[in-house]
C-alpha cells in the first residue's frame, strides 16, 4: 500500500485572532480544529503526521496527542525556530516572526520521505478533500507533479475583517497561477471585493477557486524549495522584521519557470477558520452541527 503524510504548519504567531488558535477548542467536547484534520486524513488513508511547532508548544501538543490521536497515526514533531535557518543568515535583531509556509514546510524535510499533503494548522478544509488529495498523493503525484485543493473564495471569507487568498488561474484543469490578494472583504450585502485601498475595492467573483495553503507534493519537492528559500534570504532586507516566504508565491514561480504542473483538486467543501476572534462562534455552531449530523 502506498503511504502518504500530512504536515501540519501550527508554529505561526496568530497575531490577527489575538491568541494560540491553533490549540484552542472549539468542539463540542473541547477538540481543536487540528484533531478534525488529523482525523479526516487518517480515515482517507494518510498514515503520519508531522507538526510543525514552535518549541515551547511540544509539551501542550504531547498531551493533546496523546489523549486524542494515540495509536492512531505516526506522528512526528517539527520545529520552526530560528535555528533551522541556513548558517549564512543573520536574523534581524528585534525579529520574532516565523519566515513564512516554505520555510515553515523545509523543517519537516527530515520527517517526510514520500508523498505529502501540507495544510494549516487553524483551518477546517472538510471530510472529501483529505480523500481527493489521498488519492492523488497515491496515484499521479510525481516528481514535477503536485496539487492544489481550491476552495470557492464565498466560502473562504471573514466577515469581520480582511483576508489573504491565493487566486487561481486555471487551464484544462491545471493550475496557470496565483495572485496573492490582500485585504478581501466581504461586503454587508454578499459581495466580495478586494479593498486595495480605502476608496478603491475591486469586485471578485464569489465562485474564483482559491489557496487555502492544502497542497499536495513529491518529496523532491524539497530540493528546490531549499533553494528557492535561500534565495529569499538572501534578497531579505537587513532589518525586515515581517517578510514572509510563502508557498503560492513559490508555486507560482516554478509553474512560469515550467518546473511545476500542479493538478486543481475542485471542492465544493466547507471551509472554515478562525482568522479573527469574532469568526469562533460561527465555528463552534458549525462543527456542533457535524456532530449532530454524525459526521464526527
Amino acid at each position: 500500500m502506498k503511504k502518504a503524510t500530512l504536515v501540519v504548519m501550527a508554529a505561526g504567531m496568530a497575531s490577527r485572532y489575538g491568541g494560540n488558535k491553533q490549540i484552542e477548542g472549539m468542539g463540542p467536547n473541547g477538540e481543536i480544529l487540528l484533531e478534525y484534520s488529523i482525523h479526516d486524513a487518517v480515515r482517507a488513508g494518510f498514515s503520519k503526521v508531522v507538526l510543525i511547532i514552535k518549541p515551547e508548544m511540544r509539551e501542550t501538543m504531547n498531551r493533546l496527542m496523546a489523549v486524542r490521536s494515540a495509536g492512531r497515526v505516526e506522528i512526528e514533531y517539527a520545529y520552526q525556530d530560528f535555528a533551522s535557518l541556513p548558517a549564512f543568515y543573520t536574523v534581524p535583531e528585534n525579529r520574532v516572526k516565523p519566515f513564512g509556509t516554505v520555510h515553515a514546510a523545509l523543517c519537516a524535510r527530515p520527517f517526510v520521505h514520500e508523498p505529502f499533503a501540507i495544510i494549516n494548522a487553524d483551518d477546517y478544509y472538510g471530510v472529501e478533500p483529505f480523500q481527493q488529495m489521498y488519492e492523488f498523493l497515491t496515484g499521479e503525484c510525481a516528481p514535477g507533479h503536485a496539487a492544489m485543493m481550491g476552495y470557492r473564495l464565498k466560502n473562504t471569507v471573514s466577515r469581520h475583517g480582511t483576508v489573504t487568498r491565493g487566486l487561481c488561474r486555471m487551464e484544462s484543469g491545471l493550475l496557470t497561477g496565483v495572485r496573492e490578494v490582500r485585504g478581501i472583504r466581504q461586503c454587508e450585502d454578499g459581495s466580495i471585493v478586494e479593498a486595495s485601498a480605502p476608496d478603491r475595492m475591486e469586485p471578485l467573483d464569489p465562485e474564483a477557486l482559491v489557496s487555502m495553503n492544502f497542497w499536495g507534493f513529491p518529496a523532491e519537492i524539497f530540493e528546490p524549495m531549499q533553494e528557492y528559500f535561500e534565495e529569499f534570504l538572501r534578497r531579505s532586507a537587513p532589518d525586515d522584521l515581517l517578510g514572509e516566504c510563502l508557498l503560492p508565491v513559490m508555486v507560482d514561480r516554478m509553474i512560469r519557470e515550467g518546473a511545476l504542473d500542479v493538478r486543481v483538486l475542485d471542492t465544493p467543501a466547507a471551509w472554515f477558520g478562525v482568522t479573527y476572534k469574532e469568526d469562533r462562534p460561527n465555528v463552534v455552531r458549525a462543527l456542533k452541527k457535524l456532530h449532530e449530523q454524525g459526521v464526527y
